[in-house]
C-alpha cells in the first residue's frame, strides 16, 4: 500500500524532503545551534501534507515550480505548530525524539516556532497566486482558533461531539484541506475539482486526528513516541474520553482527573483500561471510518490520474495506521 500511496509523485516529494532538510536558518547562521535546531525537526515523518498538495495538483495541470514551494509550506506550517505544541505542553518526546523544548528551552523554541510560520509564508507566497496565499493564511487562522479552544476547554466536563469536532477540524483538517485544495487551485483545476479535494482533505484529516486520539489509549509508548493517554493527562477531551463520560457520566476516571480527585497517573490508567474493555475504540474506529469513506465519495468524478489510487489507498491506510 506504501508504493501505491507514495509512487505517482516520489520524485517530486524527494525534492520537497531535499528542500527542507537544506532550509537556511537565514540571519541566524553565526550561531551552529540554528540549523541543529532545524535538523531537529526537519525532512522526518510520513510528509502527509506536502503528499497531498502534490496528489491533488496531479489531475490537471501538474506545475512542479508552483506545487513545490506550497508543499513545503504545508509541511513547514505543520512542523511550526508541532514546536509550539510542544513548548506549551512542556513535552519532553515527539515521535521518540527529544523536542526543541526539552534542548533549548521553551523560549527559543516558540521563537523558531515563529521563524518557521514566516518561512512557511515565504514559500507558499513564492506560489505568486493569491489565493494560495489566502487559503494558507485562513489554515493558520483556523489552526490558532482550534488550539484556543483546546486550551479554553481543557479539564472541562461539559462538551459533546460538535465542540470536538470543531476543534479537530480547526488543529488538524484545516491543514490538510488547505495542502488538497492549493494543490487543486495551483494546478489550474475547475473549480468543481477544487471543492472535491478540498473536501477529501478536510475528511481525511478529521479520520486522521480520530485516529490519532484513539491510538494514544491503545497504542504502546515505543509506537506512539509519547506517554499513552497524554492527551487526557494534559486536560483534553478527545472522542474515547468523551464516550466514556457519555457512556458513564456520573462516575468515571475521566470526571475524576478534571476534578482533582485521586492520583493523576491513576485515572489515566484506570481510563485506559476502561476503554480497552468495552466497544468504545470500536465505536471510534467505525467514526474515522465514515469520515475516511466520506472523503473517498467524490474521487470518481475526478478526471483519470496515477494519483487517484494514491488517495483511495491513503484514506484506507488512516484508519490501520499504529503511529
Amino acid at each position: 500500500m506504501i508504493d501505491i500511496i507514495y509512487s505517482p509523485v516520489e520524485n517530486d516529494l524527494e525534492k520537497a524532503k531535499i528542500m527542507l532538510t537544506g532550509l537556511n536558518p537565514a540571519g541566524i547562521t553565526d550561531f551552529p545551534d540554528s540549523s541543529r535546531m532545524l535538523g531537529q525537526i526537519l525532512g522526518g515523518g510520513k510528509l502527509l501534507r506536502p503528499l497531498l498538495v502534490l496528489h491533488a495538483g496531479n489531475f490537471y495541470n501538474y506545475n512542479p515550480e508552483k506545487l513545490l514551494p506550497m508543499a513545503v509550506g504545508a509541511e513547514l506550517l505543520h512542523v511550526s505548530t508541532l514546536v509550539h505544541d510542544d513548548a506549551i505542553d512542556k513535552a519532553d518526546k515527539r515521535r521518540g525524539k527529544s523536542t526543541i523544548n526539552s534542548i533549548w528551552g521553551t523560549d527559543k523554541a516558540i521563537v523558531l516556532g515563529d521563524y518557521l510560520f514566516a518561512r512557511a509564508a515565504e514559500f507558499a507566497a513564492e506560489t505568486e497566486s493569491i489565493r494560495a496565499v489566502k487559503l494558507f493564511a485562513g489554515a493558520l487562522a483556523s489552526i490558532s482558533t482550534g488550539e484556543l479552544r483546546q486550551s479554553f476547554s481543557a479539564f472541562k466536563v461539559q462538551q459533546g461531539f460538535d465542540q470536538y469536532l470543531k476543534r479537530i477540524i480547526g488543529k488538524t483538517a484545516s491543514l490538510f484541506a488547505m495542502a488538497t485544495e492549493t494543490g487543486a487551485v495551483l494546478s489550474e483545476s475547475p473549480e468543481e475539482a477544487v471543492q472535491i479535494l478540498k473536501e477529501y482533505g478536510l475528511n481525511l484529516g478529521i479520520a486522521f486526528q480520530i485516529m490519532d486520539d484513539v491510538l494514544d489509549f491503545t497504542g504502546t509508548e515505543a509506537e506512539l513516541g509519547k506517554p499513552v493517554g497524554s492527551d487526557l493527562l494534559q486536560g483534553t477531551v478527545t472522542l474515547p474520553s468523551l464516550k466514556i463520560m457519555e457512556r458513564y457520566p456520573d462516575a468515571n476516571p475521566v470526571l475524576r482527573l478534571f476534578e482533582s480527585e485521586g492520583d493523576r497517573a491513576l485515572n489515566v490508567a484506570e481510563a485506559v483500561a476502561l476503554i480497552k474493555e468495552t466497544s468504545i475504540i470500536d465505536e471510534c474506529l467505525e467514526t474515522a471510518m465514515q469520515y475516511s469513506r466520506t472523503a473517498c465519495k467524490d474521487l470518481d468524478k475526478l478526471p483519470p490520474s496515477a494519483s487517484t489510487q494514491s488517495l483511495y489507498a491513503l484514506a484506507e491506510s488512516m484508519v490501520k495506521r499504529r503511529n
